[in-house]
């Protein structure tokens, strides 16, 4: 259990991996990014990124449009 920052909200998360973020969130890992205390989380890495306390997490999703 750690407290982090999503998108400007503090959260207690139970799991450890941005990967379980994402699904806590059903977010669709294709359409969005991630960064991690001011730096990009690359897709690849979901799953072996921890989560630690104080993290700031901001999930930017991609939009379409026309």
């Amino acid at each position: 259990m750690c407290k982090i920052t999503v998108n400007g909200r503090e959260i207690v998360f139970y799991k450890k991996m941005v990967s379980d973020l994402i699904t806590q969130y059903r977010m669709d890992p294709k359409k969005i990014v991630v960064e991690r205390n001011g730096e990009i989380v690359h897709r690849e890495a979901y799953g072996a990124t921890e989560l630690k306390e104080g993290d700031v997490i901001e999930i930017a999703r991609f939009v379409g449009g026309g």
